[in-house]
C-alpha cells in the first residue's frame, strides 16, 4: 500500500513537471514569437520612416535644384542643373513608392516628381543641341520652382510632426483597413494627413513641351485618320466587327462602351473553340483591337509565310502602302509590326501590329491605335541634311548596310524626319541609327535583339 502510494505520488509529481515544462516551452515560444513581431514592426515603421525622410529630402533637392535652373543663363551648368534635377526627382517618385499605398494618398506628389524630371530630361536635351531656354520655358520653372517650394514645406512639416510624435506612419496593414472603410478615421495618422496635403496640393503651371507630360497630348490629340467621319450605332459597329472576321453579325455579343483617346464599341464571340473580342472605334466604325484566344496547334507556316499573311490582311482590310518592320513569334503566334509608307518615307508612328496563327494563317490579333490616332497625308520637309552628310555622323565603328528616311515619333508625340541606318559592328550586333534630316544631330538610337523567335528594338 505505502510502495504503491509513492509510486502514484511519484507518478503525480512526474506529471506536473511536464506539463510545467510544456507551458514554460509554449510560454517561451510565445514570447520569442511576440518579439519577433515587434522586432518585425520596429523594422517596418523604420523602413516608412527612412522613406518618408527620403521623400522629405529629395523633394528639399529638386526644389533647390528648379530655384537654380529658373535663372540660370550658362548652358553648360544649366545641363548640369537639369541632370541633378532629373535625379533628385527620380528619388522623390522613388521614395513614394516604398510607403505603404503611397502611389494612393500620394498621387499628386508622385506625379509632380515625374513631369519635374521629364521635364528636366526635354530641357536638357534642348541645351545640349544648343537650344537653350526660350522665356516660356523660364517661366515654367519659376511656376514649378513655386510649386516645389510649397510642397517641400509641407513635407518638411509632416517631418516635424513624425519627429515630435504628434503624428504616426501607418504599416501596410493599417493602410488597406483604413482606405476600406468610407468614413473618417479619429487617429491623426501620415496616411490621412498625406490626403489634406495632397488636397492643398499646390498649383502646378501648364506645360507644353516634347515630352509624355505634355499638356497637349491630353488636350490635342484626336485620331487623324478618323477627321471628318461620322458617328456610327451600336449595330452598325457590330456589322463593322463581322465584316472585319468574315462571320455573321449575330453571333457578336455586346460587352461594352468605351472612352479613351478613341471612343468605341466591343463586342465578343465564340468562334473555333475560343473567345473573341474586338473593339471598333464609335467614330467611323473602325476596327481598333481585335483578340482572338482560340487554341494554336502546331505551325505549318514559316515566319515570313506569317508576314505574307498578315500583309494580305491589311490590304484586304483596306490598309494601303504598309511596310513589315519588326516581329516575333511566341507559341506558334507571329506578331508583325507594320508602318505606313508616304512615297519613299516610312511613318514609324502609323503603326499596326498584327497576330497571326501559324498553323493556319488565320488572324488572331490586330491592333491599330497608332494608325488611327496618326495616319494621315503629311507634307513632308525637303531633308536639309544629305544621306552623305548624315552618315558621315555615324560612329567610323558601325558597318552601315542600309539606307531609308523614316518619321519617328518623340517622346512628346511629336515626329522628326530622320535618315534611318541600319548598322553592323565588328561582333556582329545590329544597331539603327537616327540621324536628324533638318539639324543632323543623331536623334535616336536602337539595339536589335534578334534570335530564332524574331526581332526587337530597345
Amino acid at each position: 500500500m505505502t510502495r504503491e502510494f509513492f509510486r502514484s505520488r511519484r507518478a503525480k509529481t512526474l506529471i506536473i513537471s511536464f506539463t510545467a515544462a510544456a507551458f514554460a516551452v509554449t510560454g517561451g515560444a510565445a514570447l520569442r514569437s511576440h518579439a519577433r513581431a515587434e522586432t518585425y514592426r520596429n523594422i517596418v515603421n523604420n523602413t516608412y520612416q527612412h522613406a518618408f525622410a527620403e521623400l522629405t529630402t529629395a523633394v528639399a533637392e529638386m526644389d533647390a535644384a528648379l530655384q537654380k535652373t529658373a535663372y540660370v543663363t550658362s548652358q553648360p551648368l544649366l545641363a548640369q542643373l537639369c541632370t541633378e534635377l532629373f535625379g533628385r526627382a527620380m528619388s522623390a517618385q522613388m521614395a513614394v513608392g516604398e510607403l505603404p499605398y503611397g502611389n494612393v494618398e500620394l498621387a499628386q506628389t508622385a506625379s509632380f516628381a515625374a513631369k519635374v524630371g521629364d521635364y528636366a530630361a526635354a530641357l536638357s536635351k534642348s541645351t545640349a543641341s544648343g537650344g537653350g531656354t526660350t522665356e516660356e520655358e523660364k517661366e515654367n520653372l519659376r511656376a514649378l520652382a513655386a510649386a516645389s517650394g510649397q510642397l517641400s514645406q509641407m513635407l518638411q512639416d509632416l517631418q516635424a510632426g513624425i519627429h515630435g510624435g504628434t503624428i504616426t506612419l501607418e504599416d501596410l496593414e493599417q493602410a488597406q483597413a483604413r482606405l476600406a472603410q468610407s468614413q473618417e478615421t479619429t487617429e491623426d495618422t501620415a496616411g490621412s494627413t498625406f490626403q489634406n496635403m495632397e488636397a492643398d496640393f499646390p498649383e502646378v503651371p501648364t506645360l507644353i513641351y516634347d515630352g509624355p507630360f505634355s499638356e497637349h497630348l491630353s488636350t490635342q490629340q484626336q485620331p487623324k485618320a478618323l477627321e471628318g467621319m461620322e458617328e456610327v450605332t451600336q449595330e452598325e459597329a457590330q456589322a463593322a466587327a463581322a465584316e472585319f472576321m468574315g462571320l455573321k453579325p449575330e453571333i457578336f455579343t455586346s460587352v461594352a462602351t468605351g472612352e479613351g483617346a478613341i471612343p468605341y464599341w466591343s463586342f465578343s464571340a465564340v468562334v473555333d473553340g475560343g473567345e473573341v473580342y474586338i473593339e471598333v472605334s464609335r467614330q467611323g466604325g473602325k476596327v481598333t483591337e481585335l483578340m482572338n484566344a482560340r487554341p494554336v496547334g502546331e505551325a505549318a507556316l514559316t515566319a515570313e509565310e506569317g508576314v505574307e499573311a498578315a500583309r494580305a490582311f491589311l490590304a484586304a482590310q483596306g490598309y494601303g502602302d504598309m511596310e513589315p518592320s519588326y516581329y516575333i513569334s511566341q507559341d506558334n503566334i507571329l506578331t508583325v509590326n507594320f508602318a505606313a509608307r508616304q512615297g519613299d518615307v516610312l511613318c514609324y508612328p502609323d503603326l499596326v501590329k498584327v497576330a497571326v496563327a501559324l498553323d493556319s494563317g488565320s488572324i488572331v490579333g490586330f491592333e491599330a491605335e497608332g494608325y488611327l490616332m496618326n495616319h494621315t497625308q503629311r507634307g513632308l520637309e525637303t531633308p536639309a541634311v544629305s544621306e552623305e552628310a548624315a552618315r558621315a555622323v555615324l560612329d567610323p565603328a558601325l558597318d552601315c548596310l542600309s539606307h531609308q528616311l523614316a518619321i519617328i515619333p518623340t517622346s512628346g508625340k511629336y515626329e522628326v524626319l530622320c535618315h534611318e541606318f541600319k548598322c553592323r559592328t565588328e561582333d556582329g550586333r545590329h544597331y539603327i541609327v537616327y540621324v536628324n534630316a533638318q539639324t543632323g544631330n543623331e536623334e535616336k538610337i536602337l539595339l536589335l535583339i534578334e534570335d530564332e523567335s524574331g526581332t526587337l528594338t530597345i
